[in-house]
């Protein structure tokens, strides 16, 4: 997981970022199996919903 300050300029917004990814990742866990994978979120993106479904999504496109 790669969140850094050109991403999101407060600690606070990062976090949530990394909070949001970990549990994108965790709902993903058992069909992925073993597998590397760097998530870099685009730069100015917000923590949200939105942001969870759509990495769940590539997620599970991975494990097909």
């Amino acid at each position: 997981m790669m969140v850094t300050r050109r991403h999101a300029r407060l600690a606070s917004d990062r976090n949530a970022i990394k909070r949001r990814i970990r549990e994108a990742f965790r709902l993903q866990r058992d069909a992925l199996g073993a597998l590397d994978v760097l998530v870099r979120p685009p730069f100015g993106v917000k923590a949200s919903h939105t942001m969870s479904s759509q990495l769940s999504r590539l997620l599970s496109r991975l494990a097909e």
